[in-house]
């Protein structure tokens, strides 16, 4: 007899990943693709939204076809906040704006930040308006595609996106939303229909819903092998905090660190919190709230790393940074390379490597640049906790945790204990966790992914001085930076 499953599914900036899970947790199979996203060079980071429940349908039967289970669930992520609008039957209107890599809505920031004002966005909204912000981005379309003033629009997120086509059902969750400003509103955790009608009077509000609140079932004419009518979908939510949900970091007090394309912490409390240059967030569950960060660039500048040495595997870059001593003997990297996110909140910002001498090679290079992510994820839990947050450790996940190196030196870094599971698949793991607990199926994190290794801080380097150095490169050079970003 068959076993039940559940599966989860994320789509990522570079990839969109399925995972198909038994009831005890144990993972059955996983299934990858990978995608570009298209960037221009004035800021446009954008993706075809079709492409995200293409690639659900194309994993989840790669899955299914090849594992002898019956599903039980289905759990949706991805990336966000993203912004696709389409027509009445889901044809997208252009290609979806992607999350606060996109800098397309500049303008449009300046003028809502002086219409709403920014101590009131703050204060009402808990953020105040970024590229993260999904509410110039409805500006910038209404503006650059004016048939949106002339018929109704839908608005989608990745995973709200493949819901619908899973389901009809029309549904946004709460977390989700909350990154929509100045659309949403955290004090009722409902849209704020009248801002909605000034910025985006013709696209229809989705229902909101909890994360893991059911969204609907599955439609009976999908035609995906092995997914038959009648299957519980979750609402879903962004992947960060699906992944946040796969290691249990999910109580006030803890802080989650997902290592992936880019760093991104999820700090909670039990409180609504804020700062100007951070983002305060709805959770995914009732009685949560967040403070998130997020750098522009992290796994994507290990990336740019292996291309530019022309190293194909990340394992003769990691052994080599491995060998340098803590500080990289001499060298700091501000990790600015497509500008950055919080908390300095510049997309004008550029990467800086200072230090360079003749006698540093690509292994010290590396470690550097492992080492500016890991002070900047310093930078932002120090923001954090001056915002009143507190942090009692990190659990971390994603993609840059198949070797202990970068986690180390994040905990040597910050001075925080961090600790990683089992698994560390990430997102796609917390959709397919958060469905089987809605149906049933599973209580514990702890069960499914338990803690395998835990990160202790060394005493070997004092990272106190490099930090203050860190803190001081940045404004000391973001004059010539912006100088530099004006010339392309």
């Amino acid at each position: 007899m068959s076993q039940e499953a559940v599966l989860g599914f994320d789509v990522g900036t570079s990839s969109s990943k399925a995972v198909l899970v038994a009831s005890d947790g144990t993972v059955l199979g996983s299934e990858t693709c990978e995608h570009a996203v298209s960037r221009t060079p004035d800021g446009i980071v954008s993706m075809d939204a079709r492409m995200w429940f293409e690639e659900f349908a194309s994993l989840g039967a790669k899955l299914l076809g090849s594992i002898d289970a019956r599903l039980a669930g289905i759990g949706v992520s991805g990336m966000g906040p993203c912004v696709a609008l389409t027509d009445s039957s889901d044809a997208p209107v252009a290609q979806a704006a992607l999350y606060g890599v996109d800098a397309r809505a500049r303008t449009e920031i300046e003028e809502l930040t002086q219409r709403f004002g920014a101590d009131s966005l703050l204060e009402d909204r808990d953020s105040c308006l970024t590229t993260q912000a999904a509410g110039p981005k409805f500006a910038w379309f209404y503006r650059h595609f004016p048939q949106l003033r002339e018929r109704e629009s839908r608005f989608y997120m990745p995973a709200s996106y493949v819901v619908k086509q899973l389901t009809g059902e029309y549904v946004l969750d709460r977390q989700s939303a909350s990154q929509c400003t100045p659309l949403y509103d955290p004090q009722t955790r409902e849209w704020d229909k009248a801002v909605w009608a000034e910025i985006a009077p013709n696209t229809l509000p989705p229902t909101l819903l909890w994360s893991s609140e059911m969204a609907g079932t599955t439609r009976a004419d999908l035609g995906i092998p092995g997914i038959e009518a009648g299957v519980p979908v979750i609402a879903g939510t962004i992947d960060a905090w699906a992944e946040q949900e796969s290691v249990g970091a999910v109580n006030a007090d803890e802080l989650f660190l997902m290592y992936g394309t880019t760093l991104f912490l999820v700090g909670n409390a039990d409180h609504r919190v804020r700062h100007a240059s951070m983002w305060g967030t709805t959770g995914t569950r009732p009685g949560i709230y967040n403070m998130a960060g997020g750098l522009a660039t992290s796994g994507s500048l290990t990336d740019w790393m292996r291309q530019l040495t022309g190293e194909t595997d990340y394992s003769v870059l990691t052994r080599e940074a491995a060998a340098v001593p803590a500080g990289s003997e001499g060298l700091l990297v501000l990790p600015y390379f497509e500008g950055e996110r919080t908390p300095i909140q510049d997309p004008d910002a550029r990467g800086v490597i200072a230090g360079l001498r003749l006698h540093h090679t690509r292994g010290h290079l590396y470690r550097a640049v492992l080492e500016g992510t890991a002070l900047a994820v310093r930078h932002n839990i120090e923001v954090m906790e001056q915002s009143g947050l507190h942090i009692s450790h990190i659990a971390c996940a994603g993609g840059g945790l198949t070797a202990d190196l970068w986690p180390q030196i994040v905990t040597d870094v910050t001075g925080r204990v961090q600790t990683r599971r089992k698994y560390h698949i990430g997102a796609s793991l917390g959709d397919a966790f958060m469905v089987a607990q809605t149906i049933g199926m599973a209580d514990s994190i702890d069960e499914w992914n338990p803690v395998s290794k835990e990160f202790v801080p060394s005493a070997d380097f004092d990272f106190d001085a490099l930090y203050q150095d860190y803190k001081a490169l940045y404004p000391s050079t973001s004059g010539i930076m912006h100088n530099l970003a004006a010339r392309g």
